[in-house]
């Protein structure tokens, strides 16, 4: 069996083992438009990459997947929080191809069940050992105050003309990736890591998911549509930043700046999307965002590689699901 078919079997495992624990939460029945609007969120599905991250890190330093699992589940909730209120910022119809909590109930039913889910996702580390729950407790306080500047950054992008990489990149770190940190470092707090340790496993996860968003931004431009599950350019169509767009616009001349500022302010189209994907090629984009993503990718390795203690065998499974995920074509 290839290292590849064995981590995806391995993560395969741990998905559905939290995917139970999550539809599984012991929920009251009423009010019954609290709680069932979150039952049926959170039955939608995903990846639960977070949660695994969790089990993984666990794992890491030498304990059972298991021994995370109260981090594995509140950082799942945490986040399942955020994306119910993302999509109503957002007024996003659809979430993984099924009516959004607002749009199937309203806004308001919205707003209160993803209050009441992110007070389940604090309850899920009660179980957690009392000597923990200090260091778990600041770690996903700090991470909910860092993905609400991050959103609130994305709002502020949304009504300049440029964005430098540098913003762009910091934006991206506190929406996303700092909860894929946080989920490393909370896995290992509950293994017993050092805090020198708990730090590069958070840095692993934190590069990990700057390298993923940074690959979501190309899939979105160059995926294969059949693979990828959706037409390519709805970023260009939305007019998101992205790294693509904030890197155009930081290094092409006046001309091509005008060109692409052009065809962001058209009315969507095809010949958009053609238009602006043609002018990232031209400037090379595509090979600058591979070779970011590689970098931090490497940045990640290199954190891992820091931590002595680790089993090995369980670092190499570290390594070898980033490079899935990095490598995803979906």
């Amino acid at each position: 069996m290839s290292q590849i078919t064995e981590i995806k079997q391995h993560i395969a495992i741990l998905q559905h083992l939290v995917h139970q624990k999550v539809m599984n939460l012991d929920l009251p029945e009423h009010p019954n438009r609290l709680y069932e609007p979150i039952s049926y969120f959170m039955s939608i599905g995903g990846k639960r990459l977070r949660p695994v991250l969790a089990l993984l890190a666990a794992e890491l330093f030498g304990k059972e997947a298991a021994t995370a699992m109260p981090s594995a589940l509140a950082v799942e909730l945490f986040h399942n929080f955020t994306l119910l209120h993302d999509d109503i910022m957002d007024k996003a119809p659809l979430r993984r191809g099924k009516q959004t909590v607002h749009e199937k109930y309203d806004a308001n039913v919205a707003i209160l069940s993803g209050d009441a889910l992110m007070v389940l996702a604090y309850q899920q580390l009660l179980p957690a050992d009392a000597t923990q729950l200090p260091a778990l407790l600041h770690e996903i306080n700090k991470v909910a105050l860092e993905v609400c500047e991050g959103q609130q950054y994305d709002m502020d992008f949304q009504d300049r003309e440029r964005v430098t990489t540098e913003e762009y990149m910091r934006m991206i770190k506190l929406k996303t990736s700092v909860l894929l940190g946080a989920a490393m470092k909370m896995g290992a707090i509950q293994a017993g890591a050092h805090a020198a340790d708990q730090q590069r496993a958070y840095d692993f996860g934190l590069y990990t998911g700057l390298a993923f968003q940074v690959q979501d931004d190309l899939l979105d431009v160059f995926g294969d549509p059949e693979k990828f599950g959706k037409k390519p350019g709805g970023d260009i169509l939305a007019n998101k930043n992205t790294y693509l767009r904030v890197k155009a616009m930081e290094i092409a001349d006046q001309t091509t700046r005008v060109a692409l500022n052009s065809w962001y302010a058209a009315p969507d189209s095809e010949a958009k999307v053609l238009e602006v994907t043609h002018l990232f090629r031209s400037l090379g984009i595509r090979e600058m965002a591979e070779g970011e993503m590689q970098a931090l990718l490497q940045r990640a390795f290199a954190a891992l590689d820091g931590i002595e203690s680790a089993n090995e065998h369980a670092k190499a499974k570290l390594k070898a699901f980033a490079e899935y995920l990095i490598a995803r074509e979906e």
